[in-house]
């Protein structure tokens, strides 16, 4: 089954007299459980693609589905909600809050949403026990390191349990050893607990921890390339992972 379904996607932008064409008749299907990583240099369009699929932008023509859904028809209220409901975002930059301890700042969305903090508690716990950092519930951004406190981002973008996780430049803050480890964890949650993740990065390195590798190229698709990594080990450890991040 397909999670996404892209079709003859374009972006453009007009400036003036000029129109600049970003996205240039995009075709991708990504089914339910892959990884997939879209991979660029500055400038491919490839951030653009991932807010399109994310419903954060709209296309000028062509289409993105989600799960046979066409993103363009939805209103923007039932955008919000489907954002909220099933879709997991993670960002170069952990946008935590700097007051809030890990606790809380795992459970805003909820807080955001109107939901009952108390009717998540063991989602709370669970993803805090998925990202190795029930230890460190109370502590606050700053007592972090950077490693961690994209930990807490993952957490929170895993909080509604979404269907399909949107990474963008998730590591591009990180030294390279802390880096990957964040990518062995997101590979764990792909892999033991089913989720759709599709990331965009400059790295190659970052690109081939997910299951299949789209080189995006002057707004156009370049190339699709299918990786396994079914006999990839997982981390050794959650405790060296925290000692380390």
């Amino acid at each position: 089954m397909n999670a996404l379904t892209i079709k003859n996607l374009n972006k453009s932008f007009v400036n003036g007299r000029e129109t600049a064409h970003i996205l240039k008749n995009i075709n991708l299907n990504v089914e339910e459980g892959e990884f997939v990583s879209i991979m660029g240099p500055s400038g491919c369009g490839k951030s653009t693609l991932l807010y399109l699929l994310g419903g954060l932008d709209k296309p000028t023509s062509g289409s993105v589905s989600l799960y046979g859904t066409d993103l363009s028809t939805m209103k923007e209220k039932d955008l919000c909600d489907m954002r909220s409901d099933k879709i997991g975002f993670v960002f170069q930059f952990y946008n935590l809050v700097p007051n809030l301890n890990v606790e809380d700042n795992i459970a805003l969305p909820l807080m955001i949403a109107g939901k009952k903090r108390s009717s998540y508690k063991k989602r709370i716990d669970d993803v805090l026990e998925i990202i190795g950092m029930s230890d460190k519930r109370k502590l606050t951004p700053r007592e972090l390191s950077g490693g961690q406190q994209q930990r807490v981002a993952i957490a929170r973008a895993l909080v509604f349990d979404p269907e399909i996780i949107f990474l963008d430049e998730p590591i591009g803050n990180l030294d390279s050893k802390t880096g990957m480890k964040i990518m062995e964890l997101f590979r764990e949650i792909n892999r033991k607990f089913g989720k759709t993740i599709v990331q965009v990065t400059h790295s190659e390195e970052s690109a081939r921890y997910g299951t299949k590798l789209v080189r995006v190229l002057d707004g156009q698709i370049e190339s699709v390339e299918l990786i396994d990594n079914s006999n990839a080990p997982f981390s050794e450890s959650r405790k060296g992972e925290r000692q380390v991040s």
